[in-house]
C-alpha cells in the first residue's frame, strides 16, 4: 500500500508543478502584454497589475477572457514588425545602396589588407555589372 501512496505522491506533485510553471507562463504572458498594448492606459495597466499582485488567479483568469482575443494579435503586430526590421537591416547589410558605395567599401578592404587586389578587381567588376557598365 505504501508503494502506491508513493506514486501517486509523485504524480500528484508533477501535476502541482505542471500547473504552477503554466500559470507562470500565463502571468508573464499577460505582463508583457500589458506593457506591450499602447492602447490601454497607464492608469488601467496600473490597475491591472495590483490585481494581479493581489488576486493572481482570479484576475489572470479574467485578463485571458476579456483581453485573450487582443493579446494574439498584438504578439503578431509585434512579431511582423520584428520581422520586417530584420528584412531591412540584412537588405540594408547585404546589398549597400550604389556600386560606388561596394566599390569604395572593397577599397577599404583591400586598404586594410584584408582582401588581394585580385579579389579587389573582382569585387569592382561585381559591382560595376550591377548597373550593367
Amino acid at each position: 500500500m505504501s508503494f502506491w501512496s508513493t506514486i501517486w505522491d509523485v504524480i500528484w506533485w508533477f501535476f502541482t508543478v505542471f500547473v504552477f510553471v503554466a500559470y507562470l507562463i500565463a502571468l508573464f504572458s499577460i505582463i508583457s502584454d500589458l506593457f506591450r498594448d499602447r492602447k490601454l492606459a497607464g492608469g488601467y495597466k496600473a490597475l491591472w497589475l495590483i490585481f494581479l499582485i493581489f488576486l493572481p488567479f482570479l484576475t489572470a483568469l479574467a485578463y485571458l477572457v476579456f483581453r485573450g482575443r487582443g493579446m494574439g494579435e498584438r504578439a503578431q503586430e509585434q512579431a511582423q514588425a520584428a520581422q520586417s526590421q530584420a528584412e531591412q537591416y540584412i537588405r540594408s547589410v547585404a546589398n549597400p545602396a550604389s556600386p560606388t558605395e561596394q566599390i569604395a567599401s572593397a577599397k577599404q578592404l583591400l586598404d586594410s589588407g584584408a582582401i588581394t587586389a585580385e579579389e579587389f578587381e573582382t569585387l569592382k567588376k561585381a559591382a560595376l555589372q550591377q548597373t550593367g557598365a
